[in-house]
């Protein structure tokens, strides 16, 4: 490694304190915290700026040195140390041949950071987001960032733009598939179990990742579920329902916050100092450093907030918008503000210290190359059999049962022809899902392959009609077919002359996801109208849906005996799905995302207000309703059968009234009723019954995964104290107020097995 004097000076002084700093936890951050000072004090304010400039990949860089346009402007500033890191480099030789630029031709030998959107793995690929969330099992959530961050740090990755922790109401933004659903309580609890995933318990291991909590904030209250628009919510919406999933992430101690794209307040929030200076970094104590999206500082002057690229600069920078990511606008603007003293050098320092703190902090100071071994990488590779293993686990659990009507499931194993019917069915692409940039087109087990290992079974697959005309790409506007019903006549016979049909409809991976927002969310294409002629035939249907997002299927939820809410689960999607239907796995998902009845219900979610009008109790017009449809969601928030039954009985508290401050214990039994050994996530909800600022009909608080054989009975109990009983203020003061309160448990949200308690003052 070629370093200067200053930089051999400063590697020395970092050695020295990285040996002083073993097993010393706190030691350890406040040596590090001298060894950023010590950086700092000997850079010039162009490499400081440098360090927040974050540049996405661009040559193969282990071939010659690119001569012209934005790649030779990019290979050049790594050179002249004004990149602090990549992004879309991976492979350790490509990132290896990277960092030694950074490490090696620059004054100071700084290490560059390297990211990627490992959103639900890199080259072994787990469930969406969204179904994972459906699994309601945090060991299994955290398992699947675990896998994620081996593999992605194998391949010299060492930071990931994941977990999303954004709550989404509105099924019509395709981003919803990246995140936990509409509930803040659940959605805070997966963003700690990711980034646990992600970060291990020693972000400096080989094997972890600094994880990236996003996108803040209120990104996922876009208006009209449309992708980069606006979002106008109010104080309350943001303190007790935006924030929490960030808040927890924060606790969690995430290393980097991504800001979004939308606007809030009149502000592009990554403009908003309020956002990012006075809740993240001051009320918060955030610790690590705001990177912002693909070049949405340089968007502030789309926005109408900054005339210029200077403009820009000066508005991020003091904003707290720490890093620019493909951008080009720090790199370029903000050492002539700084030096004209529009910008704060101290606020640059800020920044830079934040960032060299995460770099230290994963020890690429230390050893540059950590992440950089050609062994580890082809080891990691060796791992897949058991990764995929896990996958299938992770897989299974995501499966929402949403009907079954007539015990048409589980499918008998012997004696039965199904037929299978649907392109989705012999889709090996698709069930990867959106954002799995790395994984290797068609590497999914399809439900047709599934199902063909169950073997005692007549076996017969007519695709119907394509969902999709010409080549799917992640980057363009699929071509969905609306025209061509080639296909169905065969699909309709082959459902005459069988005894059960399986039909995979749902949405290709890529109609969900980033600038997927969709106004209809039905089956798209033809696909309804081939699930209609089917039926014409042949009733006894299961439907399988894949999707990234809650769909409406109100004629399917009326007509189909059996629903399966599969989602896109991965590369052991149809392995995962025929165990469901042949019942070697009995179901226990529950939905994380109310699915509406049609799309004029949106936003439609369980936690909602009751209104002065609530309901009809005079005969008339004047309540809150719509005229043409009832208020009730096609499936609520947490809902989800199993094969077998549960009962819930006996509700009680150990007291009926508490003091705040003090705690109270919740108990229910819980009973398998039915012919199956079976899961229940048993749900407990509450709600405050008197508040000054109006709280929603029901809060989930807490819940329970509980295996049960069938004929058993566990006792569930819950602590609730003033953490679970208190509220936001609009002004973002936590609240615990003396009254009344309801207690409800069961298997859903609209459960009504329910107790009551009041909270009396301290």
């Amino acid at each position: 490694m070629r370093l200067n004097t200053v930089a051999c000076f400063l590697f020395g002084i970092l050695y020295v304190a990285n040996i002083n700093s073993q097993n010393d936890i706190s030691g350890s951050r406040e040596i590090i915290q001298k060894q950023v000072d010590s950086l700092l004090g000997i850079m010039t304010i162009e490499e400081k700026v440098g360090q927040m400039n974050l540049y996405s990949g661009f040559w193969d860089a282990t071939g010659p040195a690119p001569s012209e346009g934005n790649a030779q402007l990019k290979y050049k500033h790594i050179e002249q140390g004004l990149v602090g890191g990549m992004l879309n480099v991976r492979g350790v030789r490509q990132v290896k041949a990277i960092q030694k630029i950074a490490v090696e031709n620059t004054r100071l030998g700084i290490p560059l950071i390297f990211g990627y959107d490992v959103i639900h793995g890199l080259k072994t690929i787990s469930p969406i987001p969204l179904a994972e969330s459906a699994s309601w099992d945090l060991d299994v959530i955290e398992t699947s960032a675990r896998i994620a961050a081996i593999e992605a740090s194998a391949f010299g990755i060492n930071w990931t733009f994941a977990p999303m922790v954004d709550v989404g109401r509105d099924p019509r933004w395709g981003r919803v598939m990246e995140g936990a659903g509409e509930d803040p309580y659940l959605a805070s609890k997966i963003a700690t179990a990711r980034v646990r995933g992600f970060q291990g318990n020693d972000l400096s291991a080989p094997n972890t990742v600094a994880a990236t909590a996003k996108h803040f904030a209120a990104y996922g209250f876009a208006e009209a579920g449309k992708e980069y628009n606006s979002a106008d919510i109010s104080q309350s919406t943001l303190y007790n329902v935006v924030f929490p999933p960030f808040r927890a992430a924060v606790k969690s101690d995430v290393k980097t916050l991504m800001n979004s794209f939308n606007e809030l307040n009149g502000e592009p929030v990554t403009a908003s100092k309020f956002l990012q200076r006075d809740i993240l970094k001051e009320k918060w104590n955030f610790g690590g450093f705001v990177v912002s999206d693909w070049a949405s500082i340089n968007e502030l002057i789309s926005w109408g907030l900054a005339k210029d690229k200077k403009e820009a600069a000066m508005y991020a920078a003091k904003a707290g918008s720490d890093m620019d990511m493909e951008g080009y606008v720090y790199v370029s603007e903000l050492a002539e503000l700084v030096k004209n003293g529009v910008v704060s050098e101290q606020l640059i320092d800020n920044a830079v210290s934040r960032i060299l703190k995460v770099k230290f902090e994963l020890g690429l100071f230390e050893n540059p190359y950590k992440y950089c071994s050609i062994e580890n990488q082809k080891n990691t590779i060796s791992l897949n059999s058991k990764f995929q293993d896990s996958v299938l686990e992770i897989a299974k659990k995501s499966i929402v049962l949403l009907k079954n009507e007539t015990k048409l499931l589980p499918l008998k194993k012997e004696g039965q022809k199904i037929a299978l019917i649907g392109a989705l069915a012999n889709d090996k692409n698709s069930p990867l899902g959106s954002w799995r940039l790395a994984a290797d087109d068609n590497s999914s087990v399809s439900v047709l392959e599934g199902m063909q290992a169950y073997t005692k079974n007549i076996l017969v697959y007519e695709k119907g009609v394509d969902l999709t005309i010409g080549k799917t790409h992640f980057v363009k506007e699929l071509n969905i077919n609306t025209s061509d019903r080639t296909g169905i006549n065969e699909a309709i016979d082959l459902a005459k002359e069988s005894d059960v049909v399986v039909m995979v409809l749902g949405e290709h991976g890529f109609q969900s996801g980033e600038a997927r927002s969709r106004t209809n969310i039905d089956l798209p294409g033809l696909q309804q109208e081939l699930l209609e002629r089917v039926f014409e035939v042949n009733e006894n249907i299961v439907l399988v849906l894949n999707n990234g997002r809650p769909l409406a299927i109100p004629w399917a939820a009326k007509h189909i005996p059996a629903i399966v809410e599969a989602w896109q689960l991965g590369s052991q999607a149809g392995n995962a799905i025929a165990k469901v239907l042949y019942g070697d796995y009995n179901p226990s998902g529950k939905l994380p995302m109310t699915f509406p009845r049609n799309v004029g219900q949106i936003p439609i979610y369980y936690n909602y207000k009751n209104t002065g009008r609530p309901s009809n109790t005079e005969d008339n017009v004047f309540w809150s309703h719509y005229s043409d449809i009832e208020n009730t969601p096609l499936y609520p928030f947490g809902h989800g059968l199993s094969y077998t039954t549960f009962k819930y009985s006996n509700l009680r508290l150990d007291k009926n009234e508490v003091k705040i401050g003090n705690s109270i214990t919740v108990k229910v039994d819980l009973t398998n009723t039915g012919e199956y050994d079976g899961k229940e996530v048993v749900q407990l909800y509450i709600r405050d019954l008197y508040a000054q600022n109006v709280r929603p009909v029901k809060e989930l608080k807490g819940f329970e995964l509980v295996s049960l054989q069938k004929g058993e009975s566990k006792t569930i109990e819950f602590t609730l104290d003033k953490s679970e009983l208190g509220y936001y203020d609009n002004n973002g003061v936590f609240v615990v107020e003396p009254g009344e309160f309801k207690i409800f448990i069961g298997g859903s949200s609209i459960t009504s097995l329910e107790t009551s308690f009041k909270l009396l003052a301290e």
